[in-house]
């Protein structure tokens, strides 16, 4: 699993064989279940979670108990709550996996000691961190001005290997749109193109 994690390191920054010894030393491996949770709400975040193989979503609940799919996570990727993380607070949100799947774990603690001792380290994480916020504006960009169908469009760009892996009413709900339009907008994309009428 770590190879994963050091072929994805090496495309943001350069750094040593050494370094990535001592950080595969300070982390550990971890295997999921399908609907395996690994933050539930009401617990604090103490761990920075890379995903080497599946899919995740990080969800919570409304007052009426209906769960919105805030983003989903895959292969090369990271899942967290940042603001339970960052604050020590307890995570009003959810983590599972959505399929079997796998990840490198780091705790809080080790991950500031690794960004301490590895220049290159922090510099990744300063990276990673900007182009988390930049997605996170785009996000609230889409759910403010775009329509249903270019939702669709523009998450089937993003997350083409997760549309047939989740349930359909996650997708919607991430979505922000019914399951019935989102059905209604899949029908109508995945239509043959007939020949016109002569």
């Amino acid at each position: 699993m770590f190879e994963v994690f050091e072929k994805y390191l090496r495309e943001w920054v350069d750094i040593s064989d050494q370094e990535l010894q001592v950080m595969k030393t300070a982390g550990r491996e971890k295997t999921l279940r399908k609907w395996q949770s690994i933050l539930h709400d009401g617990e604090v975040l103490k761990f920075n979670c890379f995903i080497t193989s599946g899919v995740f979503r990080l969800y919570r609940f409304d007052q009426g108990g209906t769960d919105h799919t805030v983003r989903f996570a895959i292969k090369n990727w990271w899942i967290t709550d940042q603001e339970s993380y960052n604050l020590g607070k307890p995570s009003a949100y959810n983590i599972e996996a959505l399929a079997a799947s796998t990840v490198l774990i780091w705790t809080k603690e080790s991950w500031e000691e690794l960004m301490a001792g590895i220049p290159a380290l922090r510099l990744f994480n300063e990276k990673l961190l900007a182009r988390a916020y930049e997605a996170s504006q785009r996000r609230i960009f889409s759910l403010i001005s775009s329509s249903a169908e270019e939702k669709y469009i523009e998450f089937q760009k993003t997350y083409p290997e997760v549309f047939d892996q989740v349930p359909l009413h996650m997708v919607a709900s991430y979505l922000g749109i019914s399951r019935e339009t989102l059905s209604r907008i899949r029908k109508e994309y995945t239509k043959p193109n007939l020949p016109p009428v002569k």
